[in-house]
């Protein structure tokens, strides 16, 4: 399921070998997506920070955590669901293991505050979401091929095609939710691919 409308980027620039807006700059960036997504190669091929972070989207003020410093970064992000006291990550097997998947609970995500005064941080601007989202048989695919390296635990619980669309899903979801709040998001559907922004009717 696509829930996203969108279209390429057309002012870009090159940054070491991969398609970027035009407009940004390397550390605004912060990588994710779900698993499988290749968010560590794309890290990878910027020289990126090595290590991943983790945000609690339902944390007060998450956007100053001490890991969104270091930028590129890929980032996991705990998401607040319906029936959940704690955030969740996609592939918590508190997650993985409801049926039906829970549903985010939006009202609980704490968004970054618009700039008010001169000397206040811009921190919609300071930071560019970039949503690596492949089509669902293509990421189902290739997680099924890491599972036989046993280099990725979380592709070890149950995989199956329903679970990569679900989390897919919540992604797009996500990133349109970042988009309305008037958050940098782009997405991108393979780590050479074009970066895309969201056409949205609603704004």
């Amino acid at each position: 399921m696509k829930i996203l409308n969108t279209t390429p980027v057309k002012d870009i620039q090159i940054i070491k070998g991969v398609v970027f807006p035009a407009h940004i700059t390397f550390r605004q960036l912060l990588i994710s997506g779900p698993p499988g997504s290749g968010k560590s190669t794309l890290v990878g091929m910027l020289g990126g920070w090595p290590e991943e972070g983790y945000v609690d989207l339902s944390s007060k003020k998450w956007w100053t955590a001490q890991c969104l410093s270091l930028r590129p970064r890929e980032i996991h992000l705990g998401i607040p669901f319906v029936g959940f006291e704690k955030a969740l990550a996609v592939f918590e097997k508190e997650w993985t293991g409801s049926k039906p998947p829970p549903e985010i609970d939006f009202p609980r995500i704490m968004i970054p505050p618009e700039k008010r005064y001169f000397f206040s941080v811009n921190w919609h601007e300071r930071y560019v979401f970039e949503f690596l989202l492949p089509p669902a048989e293509i990421l189902f695919q290739r997680r099924k091929e890491r599972s036989q390296r046993f280099t990725h635990h979380v592709d070890e619980q149950n995989l199956n095609i329903e679970i990569v669309v679900n989390q897919l899903l919540v992604y797009q979801q996500l990133a349109l939710y970042f988009h309305r709040q008037g958050l940098n998001v782009y997405i991108r559907e393979d780590t050479d691919g074009m970066p895309l922004k969201i056409v949205d009717s609603e704004i």
